[in-house]
């Protein structure tokens, strides 16, 4: 079980565990889950985490094909710069090892906004913090667990 796992438990939500055999030389996590699992590409979100103004962590979850707008989450989270976080920062703050990282049940709660194009959706896959395991959710439920908004952040 992965923190995700276990805090799903503990709010009694629904969901769905997806498990895949990972490729160790595989880098491109989410669409190695879309593969795997025979699912659309639109459905899986990859959890991306930022430096906000060279000292605050953020979290974006966007769908895998898609490439995040720096300047739209920036304008999100009221920042002035905005980049990707170190690795190191990233696994000490969430708990998790890149390729891995769940957006439910990090170490620390950071500021989350999924992006909106999850509320078309029933459900989506992220992470359960774990390579090679994903959680199938509705994006209501994820935005009740990291307590997240939506916005458009994509490019």
């Amino acid at each position: 079980m992965t923190p995700a796992i276990n805090f799903l438990i503990k709010e009694k939500l629904s969901y769905v565990i997806h498990k895949f055999t990972h490729r160790v030389s595989s880098q491109a996590y989410g669409m190695e889950a879309v593969e795997k699992l025979g699912v659309d590409e639109r459905e899986v979100f990859k959890t991306l985490v930022v430096v906000l103004d060279a000292q605050e962590l953020a979290v974006a979850v966007i769908p895998v094909t898609m490439m995040l707008s720096m300047k739209l989450l920036a304008k999100q989270l009221n920042a002035k710069k905005i980049a990707l976080a170190d690795k190191d920062a990233v696994e000490r703050s969430t708990g998790y090892i890149v390729g891995g990282i769940s957006p439910i049940g990090q170490k620390r709660a950071l500021r989350t906004v999924i992006d909106s194009s999850a509320l078309l959706l029933n459900t989506i896959f992220v992470s359960a913090g774990k390579r090679g395991l994903e959680l199938e959710l509705s994006p209501a439920d994820l935005q009740q667990l990291t307590r997240a908004h939506y916005a458009n952040i994509c490019q």
